[in-house]
């Protein structure tokens, strides 16, 4: 779906959303990010229980993000966690960290019993996928909109 309609459309199509957040290691900025992505979801169509679990899953993957670059004093102007957020039959949000996210749960929860963020991530959603690099960690996640069903 484009960003904007084409001449061929009728006014008032749909649009498709992407917001794209640049955010420092400051955990106040996980709050901002987590309702971003809820107005997004909603806006496109996503049910509000899965709103709320967007909301959820986008503020732990931020705050495990925070930790790590906060753990690796990645606090500087230019380190930076981006968030992407796309709306277009539903919700995708891809967020990217300069440090191994995988590994910072890792060590940061060894030989406790409570889960990690990642862990909850992947309890809310089956659509996840968290990869990392030499440049850090990828954490995509994507939720489908709410498809009505005709009454009879």
């Amino acid at each position: 779906m484009p960003l904007l309609p084409t001449p061929n459309e009728p006014p008032g199509a749909a649009l498709m959303s992407q917001v794209s957040l640049a955010v420092g290691a400051d955990p106040a900025h996980v709050r901002v990010v987590r309702l971003v992505a809820g107005a997004v979801a909603r806006r496109a169509g996503v049910d509000e229980e899965s709103v709320d679990e967007v909301k959820l899953a986008v503020g732990e993957a931020c705050a495990l993000a925070v930790s790590a670059m906060q753990a690796h004093d990645l606090t500087g102007h230019a380190d930076r966690l981006v968030v992407e957020i796309e709306d277009d039959a539903g919700i995708e949000v891809v967020v990217r960290a300069p440090v191994d996210l995988e590994q910072h749960a890792l060590d940061a929860h060894a030989g406790e019993l409570f889960p990690d963020g990642l862990a909850v991530i992947r309890g809310l959603l089956d659509d996840v996928s968290i990869s990392s690099d030499g440049a850090g960690s990828l954490v995509r996640m994507s939720w489908a909109a709410e498809v009505a069903h005709p009454t009879v």
